[in-house]
């Protein structure tokens, strides 16, 4: 033979192998915009959101969510500067049932301090919304969002200007007459739109950490039942946040510190006292206890199920990211009874709310890993 000996399952006249591209591939690199940059933008915007929640929920334990009276999403921005302003803020304030109600008598230095809480709270939503839009409209003149995703991206700015006005919405209804807090299921709404921002946030970061090759890949090896299965917990440890906002709007944390029964009983005996029937689901403080304590054992034992499926997961990311949702389950638990047990000061109650968005996230977070299993080796 002239020609030289080919290698085993070399075909003829095949064409000469190209040479090697960098990392991830020239279908990585072409227009895959600046996955890296949006990343980093979407991680400040996920803390300044966790921030915001911590602080709104300071806000409230504060009981400083009504002081100030109007809205004004731009001049709002400056805070009284003056005798003159301040005491002009004063005087709105003492005008709205609260002060009347449950403040009468406030100094105005102890009204600064409510003040402060309150627009502090106003002001990190206004960063937020800043930082969103100057890297929105950085990232799209540069042309650097990364194909497919100028929606998702702008769906959070949608969002986050529907809770600004949303908090308004909320606030508004503590100004009514007789009213001393916002009304709890407005809280609850505004809560619930917070994580659900929070959640959007996550999974974009997720995403991005990968290439649209990986993310392909990964996808192949999904386990679609326990992606079902952290669908549903996810959906549920929701409606316990929604609940928890509940609890927190009209203090029921504070009306039964005993446990596990209420009052010395299984069921309270005050459950459905108000008339009329249904607003004893929203303004009840033992039926809204209740009500969130069984949730939150509903939680657990599903909880628990889906951390055990998700053990048995081939992938050894999939089983820490499950491991870990179930230690922040278990956390939170103990969390949530203490507070009960200690009529729910501050210092708890902030920590019950800030373990739960570590949970919501630690459950999106498993719930990925489900849809798109991290890489590893044959050996693992």
């Amino acid at each position: 033979m002239s020609q030289k000996n080919r290698k085993l399952f070399e075909e003829v006249d095949a064409p000469t192998a190209a040479p090697a591209t960098t990392k991830g591939g020239l279908i990585d690199r072409r227009g895959s915009g600046a996955r890296r940059g949006v990343r980093l933008w979407l991680m400040v915007l996920f803390v300044m959101v966790v921030t915001m929640i911590a602080v709104g929920g300071l806000t409230r334990l504060t009981d400083s969510g009504l002081s100030i009276t109007e809205w004004r999403p731009v001049t709002g921005a400056v805070p009284p500067l003056s005798a003159k302003a301040w005491q002009s803020e004063f005087d709105k304030y003492r005008e709205i049932p609260e002060y009347e109600l449950q403040n009468k008598g406030m100094t105005l230095g102890e009204f600064k301090v409510i003040y402060w809480w309150e627009w502090g709270h106003r002001q990190l939503g206004r960063a937020i919304g800043l930082v969103w839009a100057l890297g929105f409209a950085g990232f799209a003149l540069a042309r650097k969002i990364p194909p497919g995703w100028s929606g998702r991206l702008f769906l959070i700015g949608g969002l986050g200007g529907l809770q600004g006005a949303i908090g308004w919405w909320m606030v508004s209804s503590g100004l009514g007459s007789g009213m001393v807090d916002v009304a709890s299921y407005r809280l609850a709404i505004h809560l619930g739109l917070a994580f659900v921002i929070l959640g959007f946030i996550a999974w974009y970061v997720f995403l991005l950490g990968r290439s649209e090759p990986e993310l392909m890949t990964a996808r192949r090896g999904k386990d679609l039942k326990l992606f079902n299965m952290s669908t549903g917990l996810m959906h549920l440890a929701f409606v316990q946040i929604l609940l928890g906002a509940l609890v927190a709007g009209i203090d029921a944390g504070r009306s039964f510190t005993d446990w596990p029964l209420m009052g010395g009983q299984v069921f309270p005996a005050s459950a459905f006292v108000i008339e009329p029937f249904w607003r004893n689901f929203f303004e009840n403080p033992g039926l809204v206890q209740f009500i969130h304590r069984m949730t939150a054992y509903v939680v657990l034992a599903f909880g628990v199920v889906v951390w055990l499926r998700g053990r048995r997961s081939a992938n050894r990311g999939s089983v820490l990211a499950f491991n870990m949702m179930a230690a922040a389950l278990a956390v939170q638990i103990v969390l949530g009874i203490a507070t009960v047990y200690h009529a729910a000061p501050w210092h708890l109650a902030i920590g019950h709310q800030f373990l739960a968005v570590v949970l919501w996230v630690t459950i999106v977070r498993a719930r990925f890993l489900s849809m798109y299993p991290a890489s590893q080796s044959v050996r693992g």
